[in-house]
């Protein structure tokens, strides 16, 4: 999250916009971006229904480990809402921003 935060004038750049989405509810979020030192780009709750949006990403876990959370993933959407990129991470990987600068420098 905070490689997000270091790149987000790339990201501008690239005429993107940073969202994050956490199946945590909405104080657990405050309290996660305090304890990064704030970020400044939307961190979002997937809390309820749990994991309604991570379902429909296909990125929602079921299953052993860490059951009722969602992947470590990254989405690219185009402006017609079609994603155009789609990488998921192993936990705990922190995603690695290049390819995703790379994908967006070939959206249209």
């Amino acid at each position: 999250m905070t490689a997000f935060q270091a790149d987000l004038a790339r990201f501008a750049d690239l005429n993107a916009q940073v969202v994050g989405i956490s199946c945590d509810n909405v104080p657990t979020n405050i309290a996660f971006r305090k304890h990064l030192g704030g970020l400044s780009y939307p961190l979002l709750s997937d809390f309820y229904p749990h994991g309604a949006v991570a379902q429909k990403f296909g990125v929602f876990r079921t299953g052993d480990p860490l059951p009722g959370i969602s992947e470590r993933a990254v989405f690219v959407v185009d402006k017609q809402g079609k994603i155009v990129w789609a990488k998921v991470f192993e936990l705990p990987t922190q995603p690695d921003n290049a390819p995703i600068l790379d994908a967006l420098k070939k959206v249209k």
